[in-house]
C-alpha cells in the first residue's frame, strides 16, 4: 500500500513564520493543490505537523513530529513512522506543480528502493520523493547524533536517481519540482500559475 506524506512543520523562516501551504497559486492554497493532486494517486494521506501539531486539515490527519525541532529529517522519520504501508511517497508543503502522472511514475519506479528521489539540473529533491518506510531507524540515528540534513542522508540509502532526462516529459515548462522558500519564490510561483494553471 502507498502512503503519502506532506511536511508541513517548517518553521519558514526565509518566509516570516508564513503557512507556506497556506499561500494561495492560481486561486487554490498549494496544499489544497497538493492533496488534490496527491488523492489521485493514493488516499492514505498524512500531513506532517510541527512538535504541537495534531488534528485534521483539509480532511486529512495531521500528527506531530515525533521528535521535535529535527526539521525536514524529523518530519521524514515521522511520515515513515506513520506509513500504513511499505512505500510513502514524500513531498513539502511548499510544491505547487506537482502533477498527477509525475507522482504516479515516481511511485511506480519507486519501490524496492530505499529512495527514489528526483534529480533536475539544479540538485537533487529529496522533499519530493519516495521512501521504504525500513529506513527510519537510519534516519533516526543521524536525529540522534544532530546531523539533521536530508541531502546527507541520502548517503545512508540505496537511492534510485530519476534524472534530468526522466523527468522531462513530466516537466514541459520547467515548474514541476519548484517550491516556495522565499518571497521572490513565491512571486515566481504566482506568475507561472497562470490561468492554464488554476
Amino acid at each position: 500500500m502507498l502512503t503519502a506524506a506532506i511536511l508541513a512543520g517548517g518553521r519558514a523562516r526565509r518566509m516570516s513564520g508564513q503557512d507556506k501551504g497556506a499561500l494561495r497559486v492560481g486561486g487554490h492554497s498549494i496544499l489544497d493543490r497538493e492533496l488534490a493532486v496527491i488523492h489521485a494517486v493514493t488516499p492514505h494521506i498524512v500531513i506532517i505537523g510541527g512538535a504541537a501539531d495534531a488534528g485534521t486539515r483539509g480532511g486529512y490527519p495531521v500528527v506531530p513530529d515525533r521528535v521535535p525541532d529535527a526539521g525536514a529529517l524529523g518530519g521524514l522519520y515521522t511520515a515513515l513512522l506513520e506509513s500504513k504501508g511499505d512505500q510513502v511517497l514524500v513531498v513539502a508543503c511548499d510544491m505547487p506543480f506537482l502533477t498527477v502522472p509525475f507522482l504516479t511514475h515516481l511511485a511506480r519506479v519507486g519501490g524496492g528502493a530505499d529512495a527514489a528521489v528526483p534529480r533536475d539540473h539544479r540538485s537533487r529533491h529529496p522533499l519530493c520523493a519516495s521512501y521504504a518506510p525500513r529506513v527510519a531507524a537510519r534516519l533516526k540515528q543521524r536525529i540522534d547524533a544532530g546531523r539533521l540534513s536530508v541531502i546527507d542522508a541520502l548517503s545512508d540509502l540505496d537511492v534510485l536517481e530519476i534524472g534530468p532526462d526522466e523527468i522531462a516529459p513530466f516537466d514541459p515548462d520547467g515548474t514541476l519540482l519548484s517550491n516556495v522558500n522565499t518571497l521572490d519564490d513565491y512571486e515566481q510561483a504566482l506568475t507561472s500559475a497562470g490561468p492554464r494553471r488554476s
